[in-house]
């Protein structure tokens, strides 16, 4: 169902890798509310990916960018404005990775220069991404900024790795640059703390596949899909959330105000 919650805004969507990636989801959510956007990822990403047809069926175009480069980064601003005709409205940040745990280094035992490639792209790309839009005046009043992140940034996951070191440096640029870029634009900036999610980008997680079914177990209404996050990402996007600002918003069924649930707890009964 569409509202038309979109209509007349434009954007740039980060990260859209395949069907099943929640900036996949979103872009077609925005699309459908009536939003215009420009289609961005990482060279090799879009060699890997599927964004063309993304791209055909959204209407959009495709520039290819380095996040953690300036000069990439003001290229897209450029010509996404240029594209889209005009300043834009929203941008969604769905970008993460982490060397170390693509390569199966435990925690305790992390590479320093693994650690800061992951870093560079997880979490102070959104710092770049947002330096660039805020110096170029690239954003209208009342824009919206959300980059995705995860509860681990705050909560202890063992095979999430240092990707929980990286989103809590995302969720504290988002609350940081959030201020100036309120104070002084007029643009909001927030992040989401999604349920696990079976992504591509999130398979790469040791035990992931046990960790969603326990999610949705401590969850009182389940885990929150992709589609979901796209819906409560159209939400931030749109005019209905205006003074919603530097938060970290939970999409999460409740998990994270959960104890224990009756269901995890009849396992552990059953046991005796």
């Amino acid at each position: 169902m569409s509202y038309n919650l979109l209509k007349g805004k434009r954007g740039i969507i980060f990260g859209a890798l395949d069907e099943n990636s929640i900036a996949w989801k979103t872009a077609e959510r925005v699309h459908e509310e009536g939003g215009k956007f420009v289609l961005t990822n990482a060279p090799v990403a879009l060699r890997m990916g599927a964004i063309n047809e993304l791209a055909k069926k959204t209407g959009s175009e495709v520039i290819p960018a380095d996040a953690t480069s300036f000069e990439d980064l003001q290229n897209l601003v450029d010509k996404s404005v240029e594209i889209l005709g005009g300043k834009l409205d929203f941008v969604l940040h769905s970008i993460g990775m982490s060397v170390n745990v693509r390569k199966g280094r435990h925690y305790t035992d992390l590479k320093p220069d693994w650690t800061a490639k992951g870093w560079d792209i997880s979490a102070v790309s959104f710092h770049k991404v947002m330096q660039t839009l805020y110096k170029s005046d690239a954003m209208n009043e009342w824009g919206s900024i959300v980059a995705l992140t995860y509860m681990a940034a705050q909560r202890v996951f063992p095979d999430y790795n240092d990707m929980a070191d990286n989103k809590a440096y995302l969720e504290s640029i988002a609350r940081s640059f959030g201020y100036f870029f309120g104070r002084d634009k007029k643009v909001r900036v927030n992040t989401i703390s999604q349920s696990p999610t079976p992504t591509t980008a999130g398979q790469g997680v040791k035990g992931f596949s046990g960790f969603i079914k326990y999610a949705e177990e401590m969850s009182p209404l389940g885990n929150a899909t992709a589609d979901d996050c796209a819906d409560y990402t159209v939400t931030l996007f749109s005019d209905l959330t205006k003074r919603v600002t530097l938060q970290n918003l939970y999409n999460d069924g409740g998990f994270s105000n959960m104890g224990v649930s009756e269901k995890v707890m009849d396992r552990f009964e059953d046991e005796e």
